[in-house]
């Protein structure tokens, strides 16, 4: 992870996403939370280093599952180094994007867009599911967000030109909403 900071550096991005841990049958909750806090304690003279912000994701990886929680994790490094990606698609599993983003706040550093659907469990094409957008960028607004929104797809198997215009016409549409 230190080479990627460096990494990131050199190319001149100053965000590099993180998964913050994972709990599994074998890695409790509380091992999860302890090794990802000393990991990142351990990371944070090469943020300091290269000035690189590690941002934390919210994927589904069972780990950091409310808005408070994250929030907290975060704040616990007391450094602006240690900030949040925010995936609007993957909360839907088991939140809501607008609750997230109100909580989070200014801690968001970088977001990922796509979508999911509730009742199928399933995620979909842009516009096709279950995420709220004008209420997502309605709260993004609210907190005075103005960084990147990456969609995070999986591109058409045919055609991968004709992806590219639609998944720019949606992230305009939704932008605009």
């Amino acid at each position: 992870m230190a080479a990627a900071l460096r990494q990131a550096r050199a190319i001149g991005t100053d965000v590099v996403l993180v998964v913050p841990g994972v709990v599994t049958e074998d890695v409790s909750y509380k091992a999860a939370y302890e090794i990802s806090r000393r990991s990142l304690q351990e990371l944070l003279p090469v943020a300091e280093e290269t000035g690189v912000i590690i941002a934390l994701e919210n994927v589904w990886n069972r780990f950091l599952l409310s808005p408070l929680e994250m929030r907290d994790f975060v704040d616990g490094f007391q450094s602006p180094l240690v900030q949040a990606y925010f995936d609007v698609g993957n909360i839907l599993l088991y939140g809501f994007p607008h609750h997230w983003i109100e909580v989070l706040g200014t801690r968001i550093k970088r977001v990922h867009v796509k979508d999911f659907d509730s009742n199928t469990r399933q995620f979909v094409g842009l516009l096709q599911g279950s995420v709220d957008y004008p209420r997502v960028m309605a709260a993004l607004r609210g907190v005075g967000y103005d960084g990147y929104i990456t969609a995070e797809l999986t591109a058409y198997r045919q055609y991968p030109e004709q992806f590219v215009r639609d998944t720019a016409a949606q992230l305009e549409q939704i932008v605009r909403s």
